[in-house]
């Protein structure tokens, strides 16, 4: 089955790009959880993809658990009983993995308090100490 995972930008990631096995799945027992491999490992080589260098460095610089230190990164999935929708919450992970990653980050514009803010903050400052001024001791 001939799947694309289509990302942002157009780019699109073949699916002779990303290497799926499946897998025992781990937890605890049921009826089939030792004898059918539902889980799957997905691995996706981001040296050999035919991803952007730009987008390559920025994966590579992630630290992050599910990237080796070869590029490749290894996602595994085992939340469902089939091993296709195994497969597929896999490539959805991955795409969105990607899609985070790769995400130019948006500048901070630095704004100031405004007056009605520093007004309501001086204006709790000086109840504050209104009341600490009042545990203070009593004079008889």
């Amino acid at each position: 089955m001939a799947q694309l995972l289509l990302l942002r930008g157009g780019i699109m990631i073949d699916d002779s790009e990303i290497d799926v096995s499946a897998v025992r799945a781990q937890g605890a027992g049921g009826q089939n959880v030792n004898k059918v491999s539902s889980a799957v490992h997905l691995r996706f080589d981001v040296h050999k993809s035919s991803l952007p260098e730009m987008w390559k460095r920025a994966l590579l610089a992630t630290p992050d658990h599910r990237i080796t230190k070869d590029g490749v990164i290894i996602i595994k999935a085992q939340v469902h009983r089939s091993q296709e929708l195994n497969r597929a919450d896999a490539v959805a992970r991955l795409g969105a993995f990607i899609e985070q990653r790769t995400t130019p980050q948006r500048r901070r514009v630095a704004t100031r308090p405004t007056l009605g803010s520093k007004r309501r903050r001086l204006e709790g400052k000086v109840q504050r100490g209104e009341t600490k001024k009042l545990r203070g001791k009593v004079e008889e």
